[in-house]
């Protein structure tokens, strides 16, 4: 918030207390010995099934607790959820790829909770392929020293700068698995000796880690191609939110779950509702309810009322604060600071189910392809928040050749993505609502024939003429599935002022009212929001 950076002080508080929540003792925490008898009583309602929301009452339910989710969808797991259309095409909504947990040898688990075992996950054949105009390299999967090795041969004077940069991503990530190694108990006095990265990057955007490092522009944009993951140019982005995932992505490897996002979303429904929680579907809530500035339950759209000694939003701030609440001049210099953070870009997606096999005759054997027309990633996310999606460039996510049987034999399911700013749509956004879809449906089939084919004289050739199912989505589509404000994919930005102490807490001035996903810390992708509904279930318990 603001513009002042992230205090020293603020920041080592921060990462202790979350390399605490990082550490979380299962054993240690409270468990419920009786049961509650009131059918519409529980120890906490959550509100938003996305998989902060999910693991959160997952926690609870681990520790026999009784937890209710509440979810408007007709299925649970927000942006982890996929969607079926004519032809046996199954759409995965947003999942590409993911780092997930291993125990012996098996990457079957779902970070936080190893009882969950029946979700499958698989390599990508490479980690990722990015595509520069003078430049198509392919990034191993677990092999972070041929990555570097490829690069030094590509800018062999650039050779110890490739290698710095490496290891300064290595160092940060030691560095977080000392602190939660130490379970909180870090030396403050000795803070700068025992973490020197951390200590010595923790307010410094991804541009200044590259800049002490690599001249090369190209060489820049090439290894901040990730960037896409995270929807900010290496001049807003954090250093740290980058570096700590990008190179555990490199050393851990990119994965998918066999049935696609869908099944980790369900499999999380199983285990709460085995351990005597409770999801609802198709359950609006309308009001969150509060007495003396404190929450005790909710109230469905449909005026059911449900009790509960907390509740924890999975839902947007805004709409938190502003519809579901009545608290607004109370919380009014909080809604002020939280008028004051950025929002994530939002996203043009085309999801294509083709009658032919055309990604096995293109010979493409990658599965994530990230197409740049240029190397300069700052006009690129200013183009695309001026929703410029004509000019920019694209994600292209093959799903067959991740595993075979992922689309009916002889078809394909290919996935086309690119950021775009809410603003651009805003003007079709009162006829949306309002059921009025011509001028908007006119606009986004636009757009999507010149992506398609863009990557069509790109990728895959004969593109357009095998397309069996089509459909798109914008950020209008992100909202009235999501609820997400400004169709938001990813949340708040993760820029200096909106990272580590600097994001939004778990908790809020209400009392008894939390917040867990991709708008409040650490952040957002599928591992931060699973280990946002962990930590702010850990910060209740301690509270208890």
């Amino acid at each position: 918030m603001g513009k002042k950076g992230i205090d020293r002080r603020d920041f080592l508080k921060y990462v202790m207390g979350s390399a605490g929540l990082l550490a979380l003792d299962w054993n240690s925490l409270p468990r419920r010995v009786e049961a509650l008898t009131n059918a519409d009583e529980y120890d906490a309602v959550i509100v938003g099934s996305g998989l902060g929301g999910l693991s959160c009452a997952a926690a609870f339910a681990r520790q026999g607790f009784k937890a209710l989710v509440l979810e408007q969808h007709d299925k649970p797991g927000g942006y982890a959820t996929a969607f079926q259309r004519p032809g046996g095409f199954n759409f995965d909504v947003s999942l590409h790829s993911t780092v997930i947990d291993e125990r012996n040898g098996l990457h079957n688990l779902i970070p936080g909770f190893p009882e969950i075992t029946e979700v499958e996950f698989v390599p990508h054949p490479s980690l990722y392929r990015v595509i520069y105009p003078d430049y198509d390299i392919t990034v191993p999967q677990r092999d972070p020293k041929a990555y570097i090795a490829k690069l030094v041969s590509l800018f062999p004077e650039e050779k110890d700068g490739i290698e710095g940069i490496m290891g300064d991503m290595q160092g940060l990530l030691d560095e977080v698995q000392k602190m939660s190694r130490a379970n909180g108990q870090i030396d403050m006095e000795h803070f700068a000796v025992d973490y020197p990265l951390m200590s010595r990057l923790y307010n410094r955007t991804w541009k200044d880690m590259l800049d002490a490092r690599l001249k090369n522009e190209k060489l820049r944009a090439i290894v901040s191609a990730q960037w896409a993951y995270y929807g900010l140019p290496p001049s807003s982005l954090v250093s740290f939110y980058y570096a700590i995932p990008a190179i555990g992505y490199l050393t851990g490897g990119g994965y998918y779950p066999i049935g696609r996002s869908q099944k980790i979303s369900d499999a999380l429904t199983r285990y709460i509702e085995l351990n005597g929680g409770r999801v609802m579907l198709d359950t609006r809530v309308g009001k969150i309810l509060t007495k003396d500035h404190t929450a005790y339950g909710v109230r469905t759209s449909e005026g059911e009322n449900f009790k509960s000694r907390v509740v924890v939003s999975n839902a947007n701030p805004f709409d938190t604060f502003r519809k579901l609440t009545d608290e607004e001049q109370y919380l009014s210099a909080y809604l002020d600071q939280l008028d004051h953070y950025s929002v994530s870009l939002s996203s043009f997606q085309i999801f294509l189910g083709l009658r032919d096999d055309i990604v096995g005759k293109s010979g493409i054997k990658d599965s994530e392809i990230f197409y740049e027309t240029g190397y300069d990633l700052e006009e690129s996310y200013l183009a695309a928040r001026r929703g410029d999606i004509g000019n920019g460039g694209y994600a292209l996510t093959l799903y067959d050749n991740i595993h075979n049987g992922y689309s009916p034999a002889g078809k394909n399911t290919v996935n086309i993505t690119t950021f775009t700013g809410y603003d651009y749509w805003k003007k079709f956004e009162q006829d949306y609502f309002a059921g009025n879809k011509d001028g908007y449906r006119k606009e986004k089939e636009r757009l999507a024939e010149a992506l398609i084919d863009k990557v069509e004289k790109t990728m895959l050739p004969g593109l357009s003429g095998a397309i069996e199912v089509k459909e798109i989505g914008t950020p209008l589509t992100n909202v009235r599935y999501t609820s997400n404000y400004r169709g938001a994919i990813y949340g708040l930005d993760q820029t200096v002022d909106n990272s580590g102490p600097s994001r939004l807490g778990h908790d809020t001035p209400i009392e008894n009212l939390y917040l867990a996903g991709a708008w409040t810390k650490p952040g957002h992708g599928y591992g931060s929001v699973l280990s946002s509904g962990v930590e702010c279930f850990g910060e209740i318990m301690q509270k208890w």
